[in-house]
């Protein structure tokens, strides 16, 4: 997956195998769905070795997600890049570790947090959720409360321009960071990479989804988020 997972869980009774079901399901994930793995599933596909009619339901799945917030974003969002393998990331981390968090419930839990390289899923609350600062690596630029739902980030501070958009092909640069809150991570995690890939306008498009609130920044410092954005306590750029 290239990020690390915790899981805190403060249910007072855990069924045994809860904790190691979410990590097994994930090297699952890992194995079937990387790129960078020449024999999986997704490699596979990518260099035309299986057909659409025998793909996995699950990658069936992840495709059409990925298709949908490619025609929402006019292109801005695409897998599919040319000159580069078939890369379906920005929504399979999503939408695993929301997967996780589905067992977590289905075996009974109720109070849980499930973090994947600061995405974050929460359960039962109230959970305190820090937002990185883009510039300070040692401060926070937004704090949220959350009860129920999922956060996610796509920045440039830790990978660089490592988001495309899809439209030029070239690194999106228009924002420094981008944070989405939605009721679960699947939607987080992909809005907040397509709205990235967007640019300055990804923004409003975010907050346009249902469900989702935003609190960007621009470069030079400047905040937006919308007006529904549970923010605690602040110490935003200037």
């Amino acid at each position: 997956m290239g990020f690390p997972v915790s899981l805190r869980v403060d249910d007072r009774v855990v069924p045994d195998g809860a904790g190691d079901a979410v990590f097994a399901w994930l090297r699952e994930v890992d194995a079937r769905f990387s790129p960078f793995k020449a024999d999986s599933e997704v490699s596979r596909y990518g260099r035309g070795e299986l057909s659409a009619d025998e793909l996995s339901a699950d990658l069936v799945e992840v495709l059409a997600l990925c298709e949908r917030y490619r025609v929402a974003t006019g292109g801005a969002f695409d897998v599919r890049l040319p000159g580069r393998g078939l890369d379906p990331c920005a929504v399979v981390k999503g939408w695993s570790v929301q997967r996780a968090a589905e067992l977590l419930t289905r075996a009974g839990l109720t109070r849980f947090c499930l973090n994947a390289g600061g995405d974050v899923v929460v359960s039962g609350g109230p959970w305190r959720v820090g937002v990185r600062h883009p510039e300070l690596a040692d401060r926070l630029c937004a704090v949220l409360d959350l009860t129920d739902g999922a956060v996610a980030t796509s920045a440039r501070y830790e990978r660089g321009d490592h988001i495309l958009d899809g439209r030029t092909g070239r690194p999106a640069t228009g924002l420094d960071s981008l944070t989405v809150v939605a009721p679960t991570l699947t939607e987080a995690d992909a809005v907040a990479t397509a709205a990235f890939a967007l640019g300055a306008d990804g923004v409003e498009w975010a907050a346009a989804r249902d469900g989702c609130e935003v609190y960007a920044v621009l470069p030079g410092g400047r905040v937006l988020r919308s007006a529904g954005f549970p923010t605690a306590a602040a110490g935003a750029p200037a």
